[in-house]
């Protein structure tokens, strides 16, 4: 059987120079930013946006996307919707474990005009309490001493101190989960930048050169699984190692604060604005949270993907109630989001994407803050209602202490925390009690706090979220 390359498939358009450096090849970019790249190149013929694609953790991605020249299917599903096309904006892959110098070389090519990144909430290395950089972190002490770059910020700010020195303007641009994303990745670098020698000149040419544009991005791209390679390889005839399957729903919005040119992304639905918080906090705060929510209780009452919690009567009325009566008060005025939680809500029922909820759960610690707690600083500001936020983050902390005393290993960069933490006797407070999470004004003994432990006492150890769970919560917490 032939694998998808430029031999094989000669007529998908290829970029002919590097204009984009891309931090985290996974699935989400090559769903997301390298459709959208390709597709504006469809339509300008303008081939100088070419993506160097970079792998952080894993040389994976790599060793799947090298034998086909970066190029790779992406498959749209969903109810009535079945369609594949090739995708051809990649056209160099990295392994920053196999090469960091390449990486920062790349970063430093005076043709891009734009470093892009997709490194999840734990690839920024901040406190999450702070969103500031964790500069006693291991991997950011050893990047500091010298060596060549392992971490993300790291190898960002090799990279623009070498442009410095040609002056080239450029574009970083985040594109993660992460409030004010552009602001926070700006912030972690000045924190990084501060601890070098030139750090008074380096830091005067970012701020004069850099732009971090603030974004939001939206598209549910489930981890690739072997049936989703030999179905398309039983269809096609072609093997393709690479392939991404995602849902159709698409969204890009970004803050219009370019250092340099950007693609046509405007001609392909991507929206230019002055402020992206609208769109971004109502993203967090309503499908990102909710489905954090579905994705513990899920796993609690034995369902393996989001589809199946959303069809669970019980769980989909506790997202809806949380995005009703918590969050929906927190939002943009201008905002309609009675529309888009009835949207998210109908996209996560989409049964052709089996998005486990454990993949969703993953990472539990570095996105609390931004999906949740941020919602309940504000809400308690306004002196509106925090039940059923209480009841997610208490989903939280039952499945990070049924995780560990089932003997499960977390993925959570704070397992080690999380672990001590709920081996005490009393590991609800104990776990309340981190402030690299809460900070200090959420832990065990606040009010909010005092919620979350009644909630949570409520779900550790017990099986199926049912209605007695909700009349019990209504009659503790209301």
């Amino acid at each position: 059987m032939s694998r998808l390359s430029s031999a094989t498939a000669p007529d998908v358009p290829r970029p002919v120079s590097r204009g984009i450096v891309h931090l985290g090849l996974g699935a989400f970019h090559r769903a997301h930013q390298a459709a959208f790249t390709h597709e504006a190149a469809l339509l300008t013929g303008d081939s100088s946006w070419g993506i160097t694609g970079v792998t952080q953790r894993s040389a994976a991605v790599a060793e799947q996307l090298r034998p086909q020249d970066g190029l790779f299917t992406l498959v749209e599903k969903g109810p009535g919707i079945d369609r594949a096309s090739v995708v051809g904006s990649i056209t160099e892959v990295i392994s920053a474990v196999d090469d960091a110098d390449a990486v920062v070389d790349a970063i430093a090519d005076p043709r891009v005009r734009i470093v892009s990144l997709t490194v999840t909430e734990k690839g920024y290395r901040l406190d999450p309490a702070t969103g500031r950089l964790r500069l006693d972190d291991p991997e950011i002490v050893a990047d500091l001493t010298g060596r060549s770059p392992g971490t993300v910020v790291g190898q960002l700010v090799a990279g623009l101190a070498s442009r410095a020195k040609l002056d080239a303007p450029v574009t970083v641009l985040s594109c993660d989960n992460l409030p004010h994303n552009g602001v926070l990745l700006a912030g972690i670098v000045r924190d990084y930048v501060a601890q070098r020698d030139d750090a008074t000149a380096l830091q005067s040419w970012i701020d004069s050169a850099a732009s971090f544009p603030n974004s939001m991005v939206d598209r549910i791209v489930p981890a690739t699984t072997d049936e989703d390679r030999r179905r398309l390889e039983d269809e096609t005839g072609l093997r393709d190692d690479a392939v991404v399957v995602c849902e159709p729903f698409r969204q890009w919005v970004i803050e219009d604060h370019f250092a340099a040119e950007r693609p046509a992304w405007d001609l392909v639905g991507v929206q230019f604005v002055t402020d992206v918080e609208p769109w971004e906090t109502m993203k967090l705060r309503v499908l990102n949270a909710s489905h954090s929510l579905l994705a513990y209780l899920g796993v609690r009452s034995g369902h393996s993907t989001i589809a199946d919690a959303v069809a669970d009567p019980v769980l989909k009325s506790l997202a809806h109630r949380m995005i009703v009566s918590d969050v929906a008060p927190t939002l943009h005025p201008d905002m309609n989001s009675d529309a888009y939680a009835n949207e998210v809500l109908t996209r996560f029922a989409n049964p052709t994407l089996p998005h486990t909820t454990r993949q969703v759960a993953m990472d539990g610690s570095q996105k609390l803050g931004p999906r949740l707690l941020g919602t309940v600083r504000d809400a308690q500001g306004r002196g509106s209602s925090t039940t059923w936020l209480a009841v997610a983050v208490a989903s939280w902390v039952a499945y990070v202490i049924d995780e560990l005393r089932a003997g499960r290993a977390l993925d959570d960069p704070m397992a080690d925390v999380l672990s001590r933490a709920a081996a005490q006797d009393d590991a609800v407070a104990a776990l309340l009690s981190v402030e690299q999470i809460f900070g200090a004004d959420l832990g065990p003994d606040s009010p909010f706090g005092r919620r979350v432990a009644a909630a949570a006492d409520l779900l550790v150890g017990s099986a199926a979220v049912t209605t007695e769970f909700v009349a019990n919560i209504e009659r503790e917490l209301s």
